[in-house]
């Protein structure tokens, strides 16, 4: 059974290509998802996405999906900042979590550098554009199966 990955992107990442290209890149987010699909085939396993404006959707699609999952690859997007409930939602979860952002969030604004998410993750990649999301699902793709032995 391929190993099944669920792929989270927060509130306004729907509207990636057209929104401060300086910082986020040109890519869209169905481009990423099309990237990722390729990475995931690569990697065996299955991808399954989810994007949400709103916390509360992000929280329920975790609870719903967690039980047959085996990580979580997420871009939170603001909720990065002041989502506890969703930091909560994560740890709930028991799985693995790759935190990703396409800027560097350390280069910011002094806000922007604050993660509540970061001490659940086993690693946060920023700054890297689309490809920071191709080297998340690697990492922890690896992770999983370090842990799994194979």
């Amino acid at each position: 059974m391929p190993m099944r990955i669920l792929v989270i992107n927060g509130p306004n990442l729907n509207m990636l290509g057209r929104r401060e290209r300086e910082h986020y890149g040109a890519d869209t987010l169905e481009s990423i998802e099309q990237a990722l699909i390729e990475k995931g085939k690569a990697l065996g396993c299955e991808l399954v996405f989810f994007q949400s404006n709103h916390e509360g959707g992000i929280i329920d699609f975790i609870q719903e999906e967690a039980t047959g999952a085996d990580g979580i690859l997420i871009n939170p997007g603001a909720l990065t900042h002041y989502g506890y409930s969703l930091h909560d939602a994560l740890v709930d979860s028991g799985l693995p979590v790759v935190e990703v952002h396409l800027s560097d969030i350390q280069a910011r604004e002094k806000w922007r550098r604050i993660s509540v998410i970061a001490d659940v993750a086993i690693r946060q990649i920023t700054g890297l554009k689309a490809q920071s999301y191709l080297l998340g699902l690697e990492a922890l793709i690896n992770h999983i199966r370090g842990r799994e032995g194979k």
